[in-house]
């Protein structure tokens, strides 16, 4: 079945404290998506995130970001007051304000959970154990804070309310024919709770617990240096000998929460670049073999059908592409890389169905970006190639959109900036650069700007309905 979204982030909605949430707004998307012919909404990872707000460098494989819990939907509760959610209202609508949510919102979440009834609490005691790796974080970040009285309730309150509230949007939008789509990155930050619960699978150092090697990636298209993360790596052998246990409670927990999932760093699998724990740059690494097509097969059997989306950009090599195909997942085709050379897989006349195509991705730049900062012959070959009449492309996003429509692939998806022809100011995120990331927000006379009765008729025209 052809179907067409719009990557948007939860973080990125509309509401007044700043940070997106699962509140009204969050509806009123699924709205908007209903209404403008989309089905799909594509998310990015869920998990608590860094200082600097990377959802990419999570604590946990498993918890959810407090920041999205909906400050309305607690007061409506009587969980906090007038004066405390008036206190919490944001002073910009158009960033994530992370050092107050850091400094300020926790808190607040602390006290709602204090207000909690008993009967309540056993309840989201209860439910929060039923997953065990859910309930393993809880107790590493209430050690993490000895001074906090009840500080494993805490934890367990605001993982509970983050998947009640989570799911009422899962349901709504559901209702309205459109599914969600997840990402789960493929590591976790050094301090995760996953981490310290079960060091035997990662490549640490059985006396320091350390790193003895860390993620990465070598030079690309994103930094001509590479990347280096820094994650453990996974012990694949030790891994293996569980049936990759911890991968597939994983998987399943997420597949709870959404429809399908997007695997970022899929090539991983294949093979994935091994840097020395200490060394000063990615250049350092080298590649290593992954668990292959016997670990994907394993996932497979949680997902029981379900879309896993294989995150394939980057440094592509035959046995990506093998892996690929023995599993049948689909890979991903951005368009932003169409014209990096003159003849790639990324060019739209080539996708096959089992694609998902995207204009970019949280990663690039936006649309109207890089159309700008494209070299003249590039561009007027891009223009040339979408049937846009004109040498600058200021009016070009629609027609790449379109173009995407049309193609083979049966899933496209557009970052929300596309749609809203927003420039590079407000790009989600710049690999290899820490700051100044993940902050962007639109508010919601942004949102109504997209005319809806144009993208459904398009969406209608290439039978993406």
């Amino acid at each position: 079945m052809r179907r067409s979204g719009i990557l948007m982030h939860i973080s990125t909605l509309p509401g007044d404290y700043s940070c997106g949430s699962f509140g009204r707004e969050a509806m009123q998307f699924v709205d908007f998506l209903a209404e403008s012919g989309f089905s799909l909404w594509q998310t990015l990872p869920f998990g608590w995130p860094d200082t600097n707000g990377s959802p990419y460098k999570s604590l946990s494989g498993f918890a959810g970001n407090p920041f999205f819990i909906d400050l309305p939907t607690l007061l409506k509760k009587q969980l906090i007051t007038r004066a405390e959610i008036d206190d919490a209202r944001q002073r910009t609508p158009y960033l994530c304000e992370y050092e107050r949510l850091f400094a300020e919102r926790l808190e607040l979440l602390y006290r709602a959970s204090q207000r909690i009834a008993p009967g309540e609490r056993r309840i989201m005691t209860e439910y929060v154990r039923g997953i065990p790796e859910l309930y393993e974080f809880c107790e590493y970040m209430a050690e993490k804070e000895p001074g906090r009285p009840d500080a494993l309730f805490y934890h367990i309150f605001m993982q509970y309310e983050f998947l009640m509230e989570w799911f009422e949007v899962k349901s709504y939008a559901n209702s309205k024919g459109i599914e969600i789509i997840g990402d789960i990155p493929i590591y976790l930050a050094p301090d995760s709770s996953d981490v310290k619960a079960h060091p035997e699978e990662f490549q640490l150092d059985p006396q320091t617990g350390a790193p003895l090697a860390v993620a990465g990636v070598p030079p690309d298209y994103f930094a001509e240096d590479g990347q280096l993360w820094g994650n453990p790596l996974y012990d694949w052998d030790v891994m293996r000998q569980s049936g990759y246990r911890w991968w597939k409670a994983r998987v399943k927990h997420q597949l709870t929460l959404f429809d399908g999932i997007r695997i970022d760093h899929f090539r991983g699998f294949s093979a994935y670049w091994s840097v020395p724990a200490g060394a000063l740059s990615a250049k350092a690494g080298h590649w290593v073999k992954g668990p292959g097509n016997e670990f994907v097969e394993e996932l497979k059997t949680v997902a029981a059908g379900k879309l896993i989306i294989a995150e394939d950009l980057g440094d592509i090599d035959d046995d990506v592409r093998k892996l690929l195909e023995e599993t049948g997942l689909p890979g991903m085709r951005v368009f932003q890389f169409a014209f990096l050379s003159g003849d790639n897989p990324h060019l739209p006349h080539y996708y096959p169905a089992n694609v998902v195509a995207y204009s970019g991705t949280h990663d690039n730049n936006t649309l109207l970006g890089y159309i700008f900062d494209m070299s003249e012959d590039d561009r007027a070959r891009m223009l040339d190639y979408i049937g846009y009449i004109g040498s600058d492309g200021k009016y070009a996003c629609p027609y790449i959109i379109k173009t995407l429509l049309r193609s083979a692939a049966e899933r496209v998806i557009f970052p929300i900036q596309d749609l809203l022809e927003y420039g590079m100011d407000t790009r989600m995120n710049t690999p290899g650069v820490a700051d100044g990331n993940w902050a962007i927000r639109f508010t919601a006379s942004q949102l109504g700007l997209i005319e809806r009765a144009y993208w459904k008729r398009q969406n209608q025209l290439y039978n993406r309905g």
